[in-house]
C-alpha cells in the first residue's frame, strides 16, 4: 500500500482538516509522514511608475515564520497522534511546483491536501493547486 505520505498545508482551516484527515491515514497504513508548506516567489507590483510590496527581506521574514508555524502546529498534530514526521519548507515555488518537487525528492507515493471546491468561473479566476498538482 502507501509507504510516504505527503501532507501539503497552507495553514488555513481547511488544510488543517487534511493534516488531520492525511495523519489518521498516515498512522492506519503505518506510514512515514513528511508536512509541506509552500511559500510563494516574492513579486514587486509596479503599477505606473509606482511599485508597491514588502521589500524582499522583510518578506522572506515574514514568510519564514509564518511557515514556522505553520509546521509547528502539524508537527505537534503528529505528535498527538504517535507519529513523527519530517517538516519540509519549500522557497520561492508555485504551491502545486513545491508540492510535486517535495513528493519527487522525498519518494512519497500519496499527497494529501485540502481543496476549496471551486467550481466555474470563480475556479477559472483563482485556480486550484489541487488541480494544478
Amino acid at each position: 500500500m502507501f509507504k510516504h505520505v505527503l501532507i501539503a498545508t497552507d495553514g488555513s482551516d481547511l488544510a488543517a482538516k487534511a493534516v488531520t484527515q492525511g495523519l489518521s491515514l498516515a498512522k492506519a497504513l503505518a506510514a512515514q509522514v513528511s508536512v509541506v508548506t509552500v511559500t510563494e516567489p516574492w513579486v514587486t507590483q509596479v503599477t505606473g511608475e509606482a511599485v508597491f510590496g514588502f521589500p524582499s527581506a522583510e518578506y522572506e521574514r515574514v514568510m519564514a515564520a509564518n511557515a514556522a508555524q505553520i509546521l509547528s502546529k502539524a508537527g505537534e498534530a503528529a505528535k498527538e497522534a504517535g507519529l513523527s514526521c519530517a517538516t519540509i519548507h519549500v522557497k520561492e515555488r508555485h504551491p502545486a511546483e513545491g508540492i510535486l518537487e517535495t513528493a519527487k525528492a522525498r519518494t512519497c507515493d500519496l499527497i494529501v491536501m485540502a481543496s476549496h471546491g471551486r467550481r466555474g468561473l470563480i475556479r477559472l479566476l483563482l485556480g486550484s493547486q489541487a488541480h494544478k498538482s
